[in-house]
């Protein structure tokens, strides 16, 4: 590991921003739902849970019992008889045709490590608030997932000349006079070897609500295009207009994203890429340390897009950074591991900042941004940390 010693530096710090609301208060476990234990409840229909920070400090992959779930109607699918489901593809396609999950289970395997996360994740600590579902930063899981290449789906049927986009959509109903759950990929993206079509997570049968049989797995990109009990994939010849294309997961037309709180008018484009992130996973916000002591923060990072270059520290209010020792690479979609031991200063109060840079030179903000959908939210994380004798 490495050593951070700044000695009583930064203990008069300022934050490194100034109004960052606290986590919400009541925070209620549960067992309720199958397959899935110790899970923050924020919705029972259509259930969201989030997995609790600790989890991540267990390992570099996210256990399928404790991963995030998020569906967005109540009527979801509750069982799937696997002897009967077909995968249909269609549209603009040379040979429509339907494929069973033996089919599936016959074609070329991979595996591929890969964050999902949802595009509303941390909406909860936006500030002002936003409307929708008040996560922490809990939405969000690292896994190994194995099934088929979406090219070599594609390939089977033989995408048509003029192809555009491919629209996904799964055994999800939406209520009446509701829009059809649907997302759609570029074609070009669509068929780039590393969108994929999953059966397995981690070892082991998706869990059903997680998205069993099968999920589209689009690695760097929001999960809101992560399509769980997929059932279609519809090839168009031009733009997708559905709803959820053309009017929601829309996020300000702003290199960050972001907007001032207030704005009416503004340009707009469908979320797509995540950008880099780090979490502590050992320590809360509040945690006691001894003074002089030596004590190991730890936590997990991720490049959104591409990989984790570097994970950085700082004890003095983002003046200076040390870096972090980095875990095992397991690809550049995956949660990267990082540690440090630090020494804490003889007395008081001092906050501890965690930073992500990734591959292509991006990095965590201190500044949050925000906008009126409470998405893409990913800046430098910290925690105020007590000094006890």
């Amino acid at each position: 590991m490495g050593l951070i010693a700044l000695g009583g530096v930064g203990l008069a710090a300022p934050p490194l921003w100034a109004g960052e609301p606290a986590a919400p208060v009541a925070e209620i476990l549960s067992d309720a739902f199958p397959e899935k234990r110790g899970m923050l409840l924020r919705r029972t229909r259509a259930p969201l849970l989030e997995t609790p920070m600790a989890v991540f400090d267990q390992g570099d992959f996210t256990p399928n019992d404790r991963f995030f779930v998020r569906w967005h109607y109540s009527d979801i699918p509750t069982s799937v008889d696997v002897d009967t489901f077909r995968l249909t593809i269609k549209g603009a396609v040379r040979k429509p045709i339907s494929l069973s999950i033996r089919d599936l289970l016959a074609m070329p395997r991979v595996q591929l490590a890969a964050v999902n996360q949802c595009a509303g994740n941390s909406r909860g600590l936006f500030s002002p608030p936003v409307p929708g579902a008040q996560w922490t930063n809990g939405a969000i899981g690292n896994a190994i997932w194995t099934g088929v290449r979406l090219k070599d789906v594609l390939d089977r049927a033989g995408v048509a000349p003029g192809a555009s986009v491919v629209r996904m959509s799964g055994l999800d109903r939406p209520p009446p006079d509701a829009p059809w759950f649907a997302k759609s990929l570029a074609i070009d993206h669509a068929r780039d070897g590393e969108v994929m079509i999953a059966y397995g997570m981690n070892g082991q049968q998706l869990p059903m609500l997680n998205g069993f049989p099968i999920r589209m797995i689009v690695p760097g990109w929001f999960s809101t295009y992560w399509i769980k009990a997929l059932d279609t994939l519809e090839i168009l010849t031009g733009p997708d207009e559905n709803f959820w294309m053309a009017k929601a997961y829309q996020i300000p037309a702003t290199p960050d994203a972001g907007i001032a709180p207030g704005t009416k008018d503004f340009a707009k484009v469908p979320i797509s890429t995540m950008p880099p992130r780090s979490f502590f996973t050992n320590l809360a916000d509040g945690a006691r340390v001894k003074k002089g002591a030596r004590f190991v923060a730890r936590g997990v990072a991720m490049g959104g897009a591409t990989g984790v270059a570097r994970v950085e520290l700082s004890m003095d209010g983002g003046r200076h950074w040390y870096p972090a020792r980095l875990g095992d690479d397991h690809g550049k979609f995956s949660f990267r591991r990082w540690d440090q031991t630090i020494t804490a200063p003889p007395a008081g109060r001092f906050q501890l900042a965690v930073r992500c840079t990734n591959a292509r030179g991006e990095t965590q903000q201190a500044t949050p941004v925000w906008n009126p959908g409470g998405y893409r939210r990913n800046p430098i994380e910290t925690i105020a940390l007590e000094v006890t004798a």
